[in-house]
C-alpha cells in the first residue's frame, strides 16, 4: 500500500533564506566548523531555540567538535556539568544513539520519532539533561561522516509546538549543500589533510586504482594492516569509502 503524497509548499521568503544559505556565505574567515550565517539562516527558516553543529564521538564519550547559535547560549560551568549526565544515558535514548546503532545517516528525525510527550518526560534523559537545559524538542539531521564519529545538526525547541514534515523536507533539501559547506570550509581551514607517509603511500596507491591486497604486497604488509590503515585514513578524513578518501585527500592536487 502506498502512501498519500502531500505536496509541500515553500514560501517566497522560505526560498530567500534557502538560496541565501546555499550561496556562498560572506562570512568564511573564521574558524568555525560552518560560517555562522549558514547556522543563522537555518534558524530563521526552521524557528527553533537553538541551532548546534556538532560531531560525537560515542566510543569517547565527547563532543570532537560544537558550534551553536542561540539567544541564550550554555554557560561553560553548565555545560561540563551537564555533558557526563548525556553520556550516561547516551545508548539507552534512541534519539540520540538512533546514527550509531542503526547506521542511518539520512533519515531526519525528531524526538516524536521515538517517545510521545508523557513517554519521553518519564526518561532519564529528559529529567536530568533536556530538562535542566530547557529543551522539550528536537530534530537532528545527520551529515555524511563516519559512524562513532557523527557529524549532526540539532535543532531545539522548549516546550510548544514540534517540528513538522515541512522541516524535514526543507532540510532534506538542504542535507547536500550543508555538507558541501561544511566540507569547504575545512579545506580554507587545511586545505591539506595531516596524514602520516605511510598513510600519503597507502591513499596514492588506492588512487592508482590497486586492491587491498594488491598494496600489501607492494608495501610488505598484510592486507588486515591495509585495511586497518584504510580505517585510520577514514576516520582522519571523517569519510566513509575509498572513493571519498581520495577525493578529500588528493581534491586539487595531482596523485
Amino acid at each position: 500500500m502506498t502512501g498519500r503524497w502531500v505536496p509541500m509548499t515553500i514560501t517566497q521568503r522560505d526560498l530567500r533564506i534557502m538560496l541565501d544559505i546555499v550561496a556562498t556565505p560572506g562570512d568564511l574567515d573564521t574558524a568555525d566548523p560552518l560560517p555562522v550565517s549558514v547556522l543563522t539562516g537555518l534558524r530563521e527558516l526552521i524557528p527553533s531555540d537553538a541551532v548546534t553543529f556538532v560531531m560525537l564521538d560515542s566510543q569517547r564519550h565527547e563532543a570532537v567538535m560544537g558550534q551553536e547559535v542561540t539567544d541564550s547560549p550554555v554557560q561553560d560551568e553548565d555545560y561540563e556539568a551537564l555533558e557526563p549526565v548525556f553520556w550516561k544515558h547516551y545508548w539507552h535514548s534512541p534519539h540520540a544513539c538512533y546514527p550509531d546503532v542503526s547506521g542511518d545517516l539520512r533519515t531526519i528525525m525528531t524526538m516524536s520519532d521515538f517517545y510521545g510527550d508523557r513517554e519521553l518526560h518519564d526518561t532519564p534523559m529528559y529529567n536530568e539533561f533536556l530538562k535542566p537545559a530547557g529543551n522539550e524538542r528536537l530534530m537532528m539531521v545527520c551529515l555524511p561522516s563516519q559512524l562513532g564519529r557523527v557529524l549532526r545538526l540539532l535543532f531545539w525547541r522548549g516546550s510548544g509546538p514540534d517540528f513538522t514534515q515541512r522541516d524535514r523536507d526543507l532540510l532534506t533539501l538542504l542535507r547536500p549543500h550543508l555538507y558541501h559547506a561544511y566540507r569547504e570550509q575545512q579545506r580554507r581551514q587545511d586545505p591539506r589533510p595531516q596524514l602520516t607517509s605511510r598513510q600519503w603511500e597507502l591513499l596514492r596507491l588506492v588512487a592508482a586504482g590497486h586492491t587491498n591486497g594488491q598494496i600489501g604486497r607492494r608495501l610488505s604488509i598484510s592486507e588486515a594492516t591495509v585495511r586497518k590503515h584504510l580505517e585510520h585514513v577514514f576516520e582522519r578524513l571523517q569519510v566513509t569509502s575509498r572513493t571519498a578518501a581520495v577525493i578529500r585527500a588528493f581534491d586539487g592536487d595531482e596523485t
